[in-house]
């Protein structure tokens, strides 16, 4: 019998072998979900700019003042806070997006045909992936709003339709 030795690296000496290697596969399911962040919810192909933005370096020395400490004048900052909280607010709103199609995904395990769609993950148990959920929304999605014209969301988009395109102008900093 051949004897096959590792070592396991923990930032906690009080881990057993064991749950550090479980703990270490939690890793791969982690990063599947922001795979599916990225490819299925789109989670990071938005870009928040503003003009009052200083170029960032990847290096910054010690005892640089901090890109937001570059920016000069109270209304410039502002805008430059807005982008982040921008940037963030779309993040939180995609990984909320990401858990309720999961959610519905488990709720209609079974109930949805994938026969004629291509799986990205392996499926189990019946489970649909995000891929085609997302599939079947893109497909359906402005057709069942159009059967639910009481629902809040539909109104909204149909109040945002109705607006003049220069009012989206005045929202960009």
């Amino acid at each position: 019998m051949i004897s096959i030795q590792s070592i396991l690296v923990s930032t906690s000496p009080a881990l057993e072998p064991l749950s550090i290697i479980r703990l270490y596969s939690y890793r791969f399911r982690i990063e599947c979900t922001f795979r599916e962040l990225k490819q299925q919810i789109g989670a990071s192909c938005y870009h928040f700019w503003s003009k009052y933005m200083p170029k960032l370096s990847y290096y910054q020395k010690k005892g640089e003042p901090t890109p937001l400490e570059r920016v000069e004048g109270e209304m410039p900052r502002k805008k430059v806070l807005e982008a982040v909280r921008a940037i963030e607010m779309h993040m939180a709103l995609s990984c909320i997006a990401m858990g309720i199609l999961q959610s519905i995904s488990i709720r209609f395990m079974g109930k949805v045909s994938s026969d004629r769609i291509r799986y990205q993950r392996t499926p189990s148990r019946g489970r649909v992936s995000e891929a085609t959920l997302m599939h079947y929304f893109r497909k359906h999605f402005f057709r069942l709003l159009g059967q639910k014209p009481e629902l809040c969301i539909t109104q909204i988009i149909q109040g945002l339709q109705e607006e003049p395109e220069e009012q989206w102008d005045s929202l960009a900093s």
